[in-house]
């Protein structure tokens, strides 16, 4: 049986608490935006979610619009739901339209005889009247505009990847992150944060010199584990995603 590196036994020799752990997850399933699996998690762990179901439902309903394409649905939705999110945040709002431009195009460039006047029109109305109040908003518009220029068999990498849907997901965490902060909520769950701060401190252990084992692993895998006559379940991504999907 191979020795145990000393700093893995002082890490086990830290016990966190089992509070802490339920709100670490609950967060996460809140943020990201698992309501059933958190309804699901409140009973199980015997505590009361920190946002209401309903609420989160909606928020991932309007995120998964914006990942679909549906971007003008989507910007309904936030502006039903509180129209002080794109009032007061000119990047996003940009961020959508650009987006709905670019649904538009991707209809156009699917047939080389495609009418592609809603797409110059909508470019003309909504975008380019907001272009020049931003440096950036005017080079994204210039960008996706040439995908209506240039063959799309033919792209440049970076006019490629605007047509990619990892845009969309993109753009709809920035919607999901919006919401969030407008509920007086963190923008992003509280795990991702910790485990950059474990990397980051790690990086500065071994720059130093620190006696660390070779891999450092995060302790993230799902495990089922038993200890003194109890059972502890971590939940599997499965759990997590099973009966949110359809929202």
């Amino acid at each position: 049986m191979p020795t145990r590196h000393p700093f893995e036994r002082r890490v086990e020799a830290i016990k966190p608490s089992k509070t802490d752990i339920n709100f670490v997850i609950m967060d996460y399933l809140i943020n990201e935006g698992y309501p059933a699996a958190a309804k699901r998690f409140a009973v199980e762990a015997n505590i009361q979610p920190t946002e209401d179901v309903g609420s989160i439902e909606e928020r991932v309903k309007i995120r998964n619009a914006v990942q679909r394409g549906e971007i003008q649905k989507a910007i309904e939705m936030i502006n039903d739901f509180n129209p002080q999110i794109l009032d007061t945040d000119p990047s996003l709002h940009f961020a959508l339209l650009r987006l709905q431009l670019v649904e538009l195009i991707r209809v156009c460039v699917k047939s080389p005889n495609a009418d592609i006047t809603p797409a110059l029109n909508f470019a003309t109305t909504e975008l380019a009247p907001r272009a020049p109040t931003d440096p950036d908003f005017l080079e994204d518009l210039e960008r996706t505009m040439a995908l209506l220029i240039f063959p799309p068999d033919n792209l440049a990498p970076q006019l490629a990847a605007i047509l990619d849907p990892s845009l969309r997901s993109s753009v709809g965490n920035r919607v999901n992150e919006a919401i969030l902060l407008s509920q007086g909520r963190r923008r992003e769950a509280r795990i991702r944060s910790l485990v950059r701060v474990r990397a980051w401190a790690e990086q500065k252990a071994r720059q130093q010199k620190k006696d660390l084992p070779v891999k450092l692993d995060l302790g993230l895998d799902p495990v089922m584990r038993e200890e003194n006559g109890t059972r502890d379940t971590v939940m599997r991504e499965s759990d997590v995603h099973d009966g949110d999907e359809s929202l």
